[in-house]
């Protein structure tokens, strides 16, 4: 049976969204298993989606406008969609990180969101939320289109070399993130070093954290804890931070010698391994 809940297109963006896919399918003529049809998907997706019960990813919502011909207007409402999928909490500083022209992070236990793998972001956000975890990792890709824009932020990047050993989803899917994290060592706005456990004492030891600078605004310290994110722009706070970044990023392995130690973990402790002799 075809659902018919009504929604109320101001209660959200994802409300929105399925308000104005109902409302241009009609317009069409087209039945939700007519559209799924064209769409490659079940007319039970459609539904689902129209009735705010599941959220669409970007390639529904290109193949949608292709098929309604609505000159991207689904492309673009999606990305407000996922954009809504993250945690409250989180949602000002992604709004934030994503107007930055600059953007230095240390990251102490995972790789940084921005350059996450979506097996990698899966496997840890299925831990704790498995009921959500798609709808999270596909607001964590959307995320990561800031480094697809004509002018990307120059992001920086310090990961403690922990972060490699921590095996996150099995070795196949670090392999695969390490392997990532390659293939920005040439990367014109994008800085990959690695803080080697030989540094010994750090201006890291107190957790990770991030620092974003902007074209007309102050620049912001972000740090957070379990369920909480905290922005400041205090200006002595931000000063002492960036000396500590500026001391990390010296004492961190260079570009190269990093990508170096990226690519000998990867072989050494997540390659393919032979399997047992058969007698």
């Amino acid at each position: 049976m075809v659902n018919i809940r009504s929604l109320d297109p101001s209660a959200s963006p994802l409300d929105y969204y399925g308000y104005e896919l109902r409302r241009l399918r009609e317009e069409a003529g087209l039945k939700q298993d007519q559209l799924g049809s064209i769409l490659f998907c079940t007319g039970s997706l459609v539904g689902q989606i129209e009735t705010a019960k599941k959220v669409p990813t970007r390639p529904f919502s290109e193949r949608l406008d292709a098929a309604l011909m609505t000159d991207g207007h689904f492309s673009r409402l999606v990305g407000l969609v996922l954009k809504s999928q993250l945690p409250t909490w989180f949602q000002p500083y992604a709004e934030m990180e994503a107007k930055a022209t600059y953007i230095s992070t240390y990251q102490s236990q995972l790789v940084y969101g921005l350059l996450q793998t979506k097996e990698y972001a899966y496997a840890l956000l299925s831990f704790d939320k498995p009921d959500t975890a798609d709808e999270m990792v596909a607001a964590r890709m959307e995320r990561q289109r800031i480094l697809e824009r004509e002018h990307p932020p120059v992001l920086c990047v310090v990961l403690d070399e922990a972060v490699l050993y921590r095996e996150i989803g099995g070795p196949d899917v670090m392999r695969e993130q390490l392997a990532h994290l390659l293939t920005f060592r040439d990367h014109p706005w994008i800085h990959v070093q690695v803080l080697p456990f030989s540094a010994g004492q750090h201006a890291g030891l107190l957790g990770s954290f991030n620092l974003l600078r902007f074209e007309d605004d102050p620049d912001i310290l972000y740090t957070e804890s379990y369920d909480s994110g905290h922005m400041t722009a205090n200006s002595q706070v931000i000063r002492e931070r960036a000396v500590g970044y500026a001391r990390l990023q010296a004492a961190a392995l260079s570009r190269e010698d990093s990508a170096a130690l990226i690519a000998r973990v990867m072989e050494e402790r997540y390659g393919h391994q032979p399997g047992p002799e058969v007698a």
